[in-house]
């Protein structure tokens, strides 16, 4: 095999590689729990913001709360890496790479 162009695909996978990730982080998913917390992330996960409805909150209660946040987390987390997947598949990497 040529070198030279082994090379180049590698230049290549790199850099579309480079590009997914700067696309990835500027996308935003939300993750929800009973629309009584809502989070956002980054497409690579990272939370960027927790939203929490006055209604959401009852001291007598505070599992409940954190349970709910769980949710959303996790529901977020999920959606990222969707769009992981679906990014890295254009380059026929497994998804979750980034």
């Amino acid at each position: 095999m040529d070198m030279r162009k082994l090379m180049k695909q590698m230049q290549q996978a790199q850099s579309a590689a480079s590009k997914i990730q700067e696309e990835l982080a500027a996308q935003s998913v939300t993750g929800t729990a009973s629309n009584l917390v809502t989070v956002i992330a980054n497409g690579h996960g990272k939370v960027q913001s927790i939203k929490i409805a006055p209604e959401a909150v009852d001291g007598d209660d505070v599992e409940a709360l954190e349970d709910l946040i769980l949710v959303a987390l996790q529901d977020a987390s999920g959606k990222a890496d969707d769009l992981q997947r679906q990014a890295t598949q254009a380059l026929g990497l497994p998804g979750g790479m980034f």
